[in-house]
Parts: C-alpha cells; structure tokens; sequence
C-alpha cells in the first residue's frame, strides 16, 4: 500500500524525508515554501541535492507538493490573478528540481463572480501555466473542495468543464479528497454512496484521472460544506466508511496521503495504524 501523510519541512526541507520514513511511509506530500506567504527566495541547490539523495535513498515516491493557501488561479482580483499564475509557474519549475512527481491544487475561489466566470479564469490561467511549463515532468492535480464559501470544485462537472477547456491535458489529473467529497454532498460513507460518487467521476471526468486519494474523515454533516478534517474513524464517514475506500478495487492501489488533524507525531502515527489495520482486516 502507498501511504503517507503531508509531512512538515521545518528547519530544511530535506528533513522530512526522514520524519516520513521514521513514519513508516512509502510515500508523501509537503509544501515546498510557506503556504501563508508570497515567496521570497527560492531553495538553496545544495538543500535540493540534499533532498534528493535522502528520497532516493529511502525510496519515498511517488512525492507530492501542495500548492500555497494564497494562490488563487480564479480570482476575479486581475492584481491577485497575475502574481497567482506567476507564483504557481515557478512552484512547478521548484517542484521539477525536487524530482516531485505532481503538484496539489485548490481549484481557486470566484469571489464576487459567478462559477461560470471562476471557472474561465481558471481555464485560461491553467492554459497560460501548462504552455510556460511545457517541458516540466510536474503533473498538475485537482483537488475536489468541500464547497465553502465561493469555492470551486465542489462538484466533478467543474473538474470536467475545465479538463474540457485546457489546450494541454497530459499532465491533469485530479486528487479526491474524502473529507471534502463527503461535506460537499457526496455521501462515500456508505457503500452504495461512494459507488454513486465514483460512477460519476468516471462519467464526467474518467476515474484513470485519479492519481492521488488525500484519505481524511471528515468533522461535519454531509453537505455542511465546511471544510474541517477529522482523525480516520473518528469523524462522520467513519471507521466502515474508510475502510470501504482504502480497499476499494477502483482505489487500492493509489496513493493515500492523510491530512488529518495533528498536534504531535503521534496523532500521525495513530491514523497511520488505523489506516494499515483497516486494509489488513480486509485481508483476514
């Protein structure tokens, strides 16, 4: 099973390559910079080198990197939108020096607009990205969202749409988010929810697209689309719920990386377990 979990890089970045295979992982997600800030310089090459030798040496991959909280590809803001697309350009040229194999991406917010409007931008900003990025490895992913506020991709007809817009579509794919499925609407705590909800990624969109499963239980009421993380089994998909996923015959062999609440390594190394004896039980 490919498991990891979205690993801190305090200190430097190639430290958390050890703090996941100290974990137990195979496989992991970080972010590359401060996700609450604009960049302000860009990684040392003797810190890349370093990361590279320890992911090769300890085998981590496939790696994955998440987008910072304050691009937005939709903004109707023409100021926010530029440096948006500028930021994310040169995170993929970052990610490609990592070795990483995908980037992770909030499909943006529309703010005052409509969805239809949103979604435009979005296609152009990603059609302006892909051709600027034309020679990275770096896939892109599409995370679905919970559906707060004015966000996108809340519903798999804008991951549709917006695939249906893109001039390039090599390098898309998407990342499903449970937590976010589920508060969104998708009701994958049951079996026959989450066949519906696969059924209909793979008619809107092709479930070969899903390269990725950020595997979170979630704190809130289907179709509350407030996007809150819950520990696996403690929250309102649940333990049956999870473990129908994880072994999923159209899912088990993705990689699942946890984004679950986390005050220490502990609660790490708690929703690791759970999730490994989830797909163990599967086997007895």
């Amino acid at each position: 099973m490919l498991l990891g979990v979205h690993v801190s890089t305090e200190g430097k970045i190639y430290e958390a390559v050890e703090r996941a295979h100290q974990l137990g992982c195979n496989t992991m997600q970080i972010f590359s910079r401060n996700p609450q800030r604009w960049r302000d310089n860009f990684l040392e090459p003797k810190d890349i080198e370093e990361f590279k030798k320890r992911q090769d040496k300890l085998k981590i991959k496939p790696l994955f990197i998440h987008i910072p909280y304050l691009i937005n590809l939709a903004s109707p803001n023409p100021r926010l939108y530029e440096a948006s697309i500028e930021a994310y350009i040169e995170d993929i040229l970052e990610a490609g020096l990592l070795k990483a194999d995908y980037i992770v991406t909030h499909m943006g917010s529309h703010k005052e607009t409509s969805e239809e409007a949103g979604i435009k931008r979005l296609i152009d900003a990603l059609n302006i990205i892909l051709e600027k990025t034309k020679n990275s490895p770096v896939g892109i992913m599409l995370e679905n969202t919970s559906g707060s506020g004015s966000w996108l991709g809340y519903k798999f007809s804008h991951q549709k749409e917006i695939i249906q817009g893109l001039k390039h579509k090599e390098r898309i794919s998407l990342c499903f988010d449970t937590a976010h499925a589920y508060l969104a609407g998708y009701d994958i705590a049951t079996k026959d929810g989450l066949g519906k909800t696969l059924d209909e990624i793979d008619k809107l969109v092709g479930i070969n697209f899903i390269k990725l499963i950020h595997l979170n239980d979630a704190k809130g009421a289907l179709d509350s689309r407030h996007d809150r993380h819950e520990h696996i089994g403690k929250g309102t998909i649940g333990l049956e719920g999870m473990k129908r996923i994880v072994n999923h015959p159209k899912l088990s062999s993705l990689p699942f990386i946890l984004e679950t609440p986390k005050k220490s390594e502990e609660d790490d190394i708690m929703n690791l377990n759970t999730v490994r004896k989830l797909r163990q039980e599967q086997r007895l």
